[in-house]
């Protein structure tokens, strides 16, 4: 089907625009023979006349209008091919359909190109071929007419050919040739040189929109698309279509990382770019393999041209890779290449150099453009296309910003954002009057955007979890009796909710509690200073982490110390205090200290304690140092620290941290209990996280993280909680109605984040930067949602609160009796309402503000209605003056105020008048007086409009002054959703549910944990039949109780599970939830420790037994008598004597010296064996019943039941069944396993006749004894066999002796 077009002169509208990008990045194009293969962009060539000889002259557009027909393309004589059937130039020779199926190259004259395609199929009734060129495109030619070589042999792919693009409505058949006169492509002075076109290419771009998509165009509806057509002779039949955005080329386009260019024949044209190192920042062209046509155009040009990104590669101060200081991040420029580059190119090349990195996105009227090695990952990453020419280039317009640097940052690149600060006219202007030589419009650098700065995007309103940024620094202490002691200062900042966490701790060797925080947070992106952290440290952050993006820093100059980053953070707070004291300082601040505080008067009081810690606090100091310097990169420093919400790191005290009032779990607890991630494919799907998760909000969600992460250890705390959760589920019809308001709020943290940003006209948002799309009306409906959902959480709050009168919980009275948690700001409120209508303004775009909500526009206004007074007033005086009182104003095109005056009256208008117009009748004058205040109301209305502009920005500053009560606000209505989502949460666990009771352990006294039909706090009632989980009865510690449980039991008997389900079932506790058993009563833990699972850490060279002792041996070091111990089949990655003997020296050191609660399954029967009489250890197993299967192989059935007592074997055979292994392998193995239990069994025996103990062997003798006298009577004479008896008994008594 053939594209529809506009009738023109030849030429698209387009693509004098598009041109003009392609030569801000060329040199002047020079001619080029027509059989080039890869030519480089040039002006278009006009069309042929057909009644003269081939010329270069363009008829006039009137020429051209004036008729419909399409012009015949002249066939030149110089062409000559032996593999033609015929030579079109020596006759016109008719093809048929002999030549499909043949290769053919056609000529386009506009582009002065050959290009190379296929005869698909021959129409009779026209007389022309299908053509499929070798991009997919088709077109139906008549070949007799058409300059064209035949070619016998399959020749290599040419890429896609430059598009002209036209806009068509679907709706619109035909065009009015009238409407061609606004076209401009002929007002363009193509023969200028380059740089002429680099001045006016912002000018040309703004009319541009290469997007192929289908969108609703206002009202109408109607939809545009993009459809492309050829720079060839008008009128010929065009199929396909092109985009930049998207396009078919044989095949589809698929969005993902291993997302490829598929030729017709699923060919790849281009295969994924190298992506930019995240730790060198080194990027080359030559090493992005890019395979196909694609290398074809650009490889030779960019081995030849850019030998100095690889062989010669210096940093920008010429340092070499290897050279001390090199940083990769830079690239040294030679001057021979510097002065080749237009001014366009050296432009782009002064930020690449500087930032080799990052991707730029360079901004080019209403496209971002991306050229060089940022082209190639434009086209793998986004999709785009590559334009046509020898230097890669690709783009977006700018409406796809967010979409397209969100999409970059999501996958690990770093995106710098290049505005255009000056618009065309203001460089002619500034060449006029400054005498400026510049030749291309002036660019800024205005944002840096990554995984840990992204602030919107789909991602961020889709996915509630937080995107840390972590910034960490050390210390390391040795001494005699501490090796290698960190003391770690950290810095954590969720840049969506300008929220910022710090912290100094000190830490042992193997950087646990380090490894703890990193399995909490999952940092996206890490700053680290270069070459300070220890090996260990190193480690950690690979091991604990996702593939965050990292950053090094030069120590000092980049990661500042304590005492610098002191001096720039007063500095902003300085500077935000000139703008406005009351929003100077974040939610914590500031405190009334004498003049002798120094700085300290001014700070946070996070900020104030760490400057007061001294050394306790110069760690965590400099980890805020190295995160300012890197977000002072991305233009996001002073934003987020004039709003700031600092946070202690939770228990940190300067000190231990584990002193806090939190359980703490650490990393293995985390992973091993599948808290937030499961082992299957890391999402939370089967996670306690998952099963508790029904919070309304996303800012709910975040909070709930943070609570099962740090459950509460302080008794009463606890307590609190489950007293407010008992409260709502009593008052659960106020409950739902408070979800279901909640249900509709954003996300409001974020939104309140990004209004406090928008406050601050820098960045992207800086008054100088170029945009064409409407950021205001963009800032507008934002604040006017953040006002309608503080709106929103005020109302819900309040109709919540009526619960007050019928629930006795402490913290539900604090968290919703007004003016405690939840702020006064109902008369706030009230002023934003009154000060304009939110419902206009969000659909106009406009704030029109009432009467009293402005000072500033109210006083124009008024200016403005005084003026028009006294035009009345004139009016009035000019009536009573001329005497008639049909004198009136009359407004005639621009001119406004004429007194219309009867002719009757001409002779008494006074002399000073000036006459602007008349009719039939009447004349209109202009007085000096109405002159006068036409000039006035003119400059008033101007002032007016001006005010009318800023009064966004004013009303949204008012709105921040309280930003510290919105935040209040949002935390509140957080922690009501945590707690109504813990309260409905126990609905969904599968049989009975009851509340903790939880009590407090006397010094003297063991610690308790006892639970009556155990559920799983994890399997959900909407999953498992009723009574399908076979619950436990489990007791720890507690009076006269055995602490620890040595659990054994056939392999897949549940023992794992209990002890998952123990460990689940105490967090639940803890956090103040219900637990899914008949009773539960517990002494609060202060930490978890869980070894389960066989793992390795290959990469951090930790085998699986290492791995397995090194989580032993953190549990060795830091468990307590309030801790619980699970541990899973300890001993089992080594031999059996060894794995038995560290599982029993383990153990033994959990029960006699640490003194905790614990379980410890195992398949190692000897150590039920050895401590069946233990008191303060109780034997369990998982219970099983056994039968006699096929060929005698023992099945056993799983009844899941801890039941007390050694199980006498493991069963193994029974699973290696259930897995399917041949019968004959498992004959031989249960063979093999009865003949390994009789030998063990005869060792056993053997070794039991020497090792009894010493009164059992001694008893045996006197038995003996006893024997000997009773059959025999001692006499003078004494028998020879009693003698030999008793000799042997003296022999094994001195043996006994002997030993003992």
């Amino acid at each position: 089907m053939s594209s529809s077009k506009k009738m023109s002169n030849g030429r698209s509208p387009l693509v004098n625009q598009q041109r003009q990008i392609t030569a801000f990045f060329s040199k002047k194009p020079q001619s080029s023979s027509p059989s080039s293969q890869s030519p480089s962009p040039s002006p278009l060539l006009p069309k042929q006349n057909p009644t003269s000889s081939p010329s270069l002259v363009t008829p006039p557009p009137t020429q051209q209008l004036s008729s419909r027909k399409k012009p015949v393309l002249v066939i030149g004589s110089n062409l000559n091919s032996s593999s033609s059937p015929a030579n079109p130039s020596s006759g016109k020779k008719l093809y048929g359909p002999e030549v499909v199926d043949r290769r053919i190259r056609v000529y386009w004259p506009l582009d002065k190109s050959w290009y190379e395609g296929c005869v698909k199929s021959f129409d009779k009734v026209s007389g022309k071929h299908l053509v499929q060129y070798d991009d997919a495109q088709e077109e139906r030619l008549n070949i007799s007419e058409e300059k064209i070589e035949w070619i016998e042999e399959p020749a290599k792919k040419k890429f896609r050919r430059l598009r002209r693009i036209s806009v068509v409505e679907d709706e619109e058949e035909e065009e009015d040739v009238n409407n061609l006169e606004d076209d401009d492509s002929e007002d363009e002075d193509w023969g200028k040189s380059a740089e002429k076109e680099a001045v006016e290419e912002e000018d040309g771009l703004e009319d541009m929109d290469l997007e192929v998509e289908e969108e609703e165009c206002g009202k109408s509806g109607v939809r545009k698309k993009v459809e492309s057509t050829k720079r060839k002779v008008s009128g010929k039949e065009n199929i396909g279509s092109i985009s930049r955005k998207k396009s078919k080329i044989g095949g589809e386009l698929k969005n993902g990382d291993h997302k490829v260019f598929s030729g017709v024949n699923g060919e790849k044209l281009i295969e994924p770019t190298k992506k930019l190192s995240a730790d060198s920042g080194k990027v080359s062209l030559l090493d992005s393999h890019i395979v196909g046509d694609a290398a074809e155009r650009f490889s030779t040009r960019e081995a030849q041209k850019f030998r100095f990104l690889e062989v010669d590669r210096k940093d920008a101060r010429g340092r070499r890779p290897g050279d001390v200081g090199y940083d990769p991040r830079t690239l040294y420029l030679p001057s021979e290449f510097v002065k080749s580059l237009t001014g366009g190119q050296r432009q782009w090349w002064e930020f690449k150099s500087m930032h080799m990195d990052k991707v730029l996105f360079f901004k080019m009227g209403k496209f971002y453009e991306l050229f060089e090695m940022d082209a190639h990952i434009g086209a793998k990453e986004l999709a785009l296309q590559y334009m046509k020419g020898e230097q890669p280039h690709c783009g977006f317009p700018e409406k796809n910003f967010s979409l397209n640097v969100e999409k970059l940052a999501s996958k690990g690149y770093r995106v710098l954002v290049v505005e255009q600060t000056e618009t065309p006219e203001q460089l002619e202007l500034r060449r006029r009057e400054k005498g400026s030589k510049d030749k291309v419009v002036k660019r800024e650098i205005c944002a840096v955007v990554t995984k840990g700065t992204l602030t919107e995007g789909e991602m961020l309103l889709t996915n509630p979890d937080a995107s840390y940024l972590l910034a960490v620094t050390e210390s390391c202490q040795v001494s005699a009796n501490q090796h290698g002691v960190h003391i770690f200062g950290i810095c954590v900042v969720d840049v969506a909710t300008s929220k910022i966490i710090l912290g100094q701790f000190r830490d042992d060797a193997d950087c646990n509690s380090l490894c703890c925080l990193l399995s909490e947070l999952r940092p996206v992106e890490i700053i680290k200073p270069s070459k300070l952290l220890c090996d260990e440290t190193e480690k950690a952050l690979f091991r604990h982490t996702r593939n965050p993006l990292v950053n090094e820093l030069i120590p000092f100059s980049e990661f500042w110390d304590a005492e610098k980053t002191i001096r720039e953070v007063m500095g902003i707070y300085q500077r935000s205090s000139d703008h406005s004291r009351d929003a100077a300082v974040s939610e914590t601040v500031v405190r009334d200290s004498s003049p002798d505080n120094g700085v300290a008067n001014c700070l946070p009081n996070v900020l104030s304690d760490l400057l007061s810690a001294g050394e306790n606090g110069n760690q965590a100091l400099s980890a805020l140092g190295g995160t300012l310097f890197y977000l002072r990169q991305a233009y996001l420093d002073e934003t987020l620290l004039r709003f700031a919400k600092f946070e202690l790191l939770p228990g940190s005290n300067f000190g231990e941290i584990t002193q806090k009032p939190f359980m703490i779990l650490d990393s293995a607890a985390l992973e091993n209990l599948e808290i937030f991630e499961n082992n299957r494919n890391g999402d939370s799907s089967g996670t306690l996280f998952a099963q508790l998760n029904h919070c309304a909000t996303a800012f709910g969600k975040r909070l709930l993280r943070t609570w099962l992460a740090r459950p509460l250890y302080h008794l009463e705390s606890i307590k609190e909680r489950q007293d407010a959760i008992a409260n709502l589920k009593g008052v659960m019809p106020y409950v739902l109605d408070f979800r279901k308001e909640l249900s509709r709020l954003p996300d409001m943290e974020r939104l309140l984040a990004r209004v406090f940003a928008g406050s601050e006209a820098n960045g992207r948002n800086a008054n100088k930067v170029v945009l064409y799309e409407d950021a205001s009306k963009k800032q507008l409906q934002e604040f006017i949602s953040a006002l309608r959902g503080c709106d929103m959480m005020i109302h819900a709050c309040s109709s919540l609160g009526a619960i007050l009168e019928n629930v006795d919980s402490k913290l539900l009275h604090h968290l919703l009796m007004p003016g405690s948690k939840i702020p006064d700001v109902h008369s706030i409120l009230r002023h934003f309402k009154d000060a304009f209508d939110w419902e206009e303004a969000n659909n106009s775009g406009r704030i029109i503000p009432r009467e009293g909500a402005d000072i500033e526009y109210d006083a124009a206004c008024q200016i403005v209605k005084d003026i028009e007074s006294n035009l009345r007033e004139h009016l009035k005086e000019q009536r009573k003056l001329l005497r008639d009182s049909s004198i009136s104003y009359v407004t005639i095109g621009k001119d406004t105020y004429l007194l219309e005056v009867p002719e009757s009256l001409s002779q008494s208008i006074p002399k000073e008048y000036e006459l602007r117009s008349s009719k039939k009748g009447f004349s209109r004058y202009w007085s000096p007086l109405i002159k006068k205040l036409i000039g006035e109301l003119t400059h008033a209305e101007s002032e007016k409009e001006a005010k009318l502009k800023s009064i966004l920005q004013r009303l949204v500053g008012r709105f921040c002054e309280d930003h510290t009560k919105w935040r209040q606000m949002v935390s509140t209505v957080a922690e009501l959703d945590v707690l109504i989502s813990l309260s409905i949460s126990s609905e969904y666990y599968e049989g009975k549910t009851c509340r903790p009771t939880l009590s407090a352990s006397c010094a003297n006294e063991v610690p308790c944990l006892s639970a009556k039909s155990l559920g799983h706090p994890v399997l959900r009632s909407d999953t498992l039949g009723e009574g399908t989980f076979v619950t436990n009865d489990v007791t720890l510690g507690g009076s006269g109780r055995a602490s620890f449980v040595l659990l054994t039991g056939p392999n897949m008997g549940g023992k794992s599970t209990l002890l998952r389900q123990v460990c689940l079932a105490v967090i639940l506790a803890q956090i103040g939830a219900d637990v899914p058993a008949e009773s539960f009563t517990l002494s609060p833990v202060d930490q978890i420790f869980v070894r389960m699972g066989a793992k390795d850490q290959i990469m951090a060279g930790h085998s699986t037994f290492l791995t397995e002792l090194l989580e032993t041996a953190s549990m060795l070091s830091s468990a307590t008598g309030n801790s619980l111990v699970a541990l899973d089949e300890l001993g089992r990655g080594t031999s059996t004597s060894d794995g038995q003997a560290i599982a029993a020296s383990v153990l033994e050191h959990f029960v006699r010296t640490v003194q905790c609660r614990g379980m410890f399954s195992t398949h190692y029967h000897r150590l039920a064996f050895d401590y069946q009489k233990d008191p303060k250890i109780s034997l369990c197993h998982m219970a099983c019943q056994v039968t006699k299967g096929v060929e005698g192989l023992e099945e056993v059935i799983f009844l899941h039941k801890l039941t007390p007592g050694a199980c006498p074997k493991s069963y193994g055979v029974n699973v290696a069944r259930l897995a399917g292994l041949p019968d004959s392998v498992l004959l031989k193995a249960a063979a093999k396993s009865q003949e390994f239990e009789g030998s063990y069994g005869k060792r056993r025996l053997g070794s039991d006749i020497s090792t009894q103990r010493w009164e059992d062997k001694a008893y045996l003798i006197v038995q003996n004894l006893i024997k000997i006298a009773a059959k025999n009577e001692f006499c003078t004479s004494t028998n020879n066999t009693v003698v030999g008896t008793l000799a042997n008994l003296q022999y094994k008594v001195r043996l006994l002796l002997e030993q003992n």
